[in-house]
């Protein structure tokens, strides 16, 4: 979790004012493609070495079942590296929060909160962004720590923006 610009997608424009907190979501997956290729490469070793000689043995149908083990690994992976492209980007502004949605299949999704009535509900199960009675879940992916971490940096954002800034030419 960084705070960075929009970095990917059509542009999202924010409502007027200053950005004073910007950062993009998105879930972690600690296994990379080839550490897949190797997980699944085992696997199949390990099914072997237990299957050749149950099939020697006249017991074929544990093949099978063996297959449809590795079938069945194969696909949870690949369903959870889908389930990776989810984002989210959010932007702060001193009029609105706004949050872009990114679903696994491309779908978007855009949230606009005013700025002024925002109210955090943190716990380490969700963090719930509440103004003028819209509820809005946000980080559902994240690791509790994260989604606490992600909490301060926007609790610190929002009292930045909240805070009174004069300008005067007294010197």
């Amino acid at each position: 979790m960084t705070e960075t610009p929009f970095t990917s997608g059509p542009p999202v424009l924010p409502g007027p004012g200053a950005i004073h907190f910007a950062t993009s979501l998105s879930p972690h997956r600690s296994l990379s493609p080839e550490g897949f290729k190797w997980v699944i490469r085992g696997a199949i070793a390990a099914n072997l070495v237990i299957g050749v000689p149950m099939l020697i043995l006249g017991a074929w149908p544990v093949m099978g079942f063996m297959g449809l083990d590795i079938w069945l690994l194969w696909w949870l992976f690949k369903r959870s590296y889908l389930d990776a492209r989810r984002s989210e980007t959010l932007v702060l502004t001193d009029s609105e929060l706004l949050v872009d949605r990114v679903a696994p299949d491309g779908e978007r999704g855009e949230h606009r909160l005013d700025a002024y009535w925002i109210r955090l509900d943190v716990s380490e199960e969700r963090l719930v962004v509440v103004s003028k009675g819209n509820r809005l879940v946000i980080g559902r992916f994240l690791s509790p720590d994260a989604r606490l971490a992600l909490a301060e940096q926007l609790k610190a954002a929002l009292a930045e923006m909240r805070a009174p800034r004069f300008e005067h030419d007294w010197d």
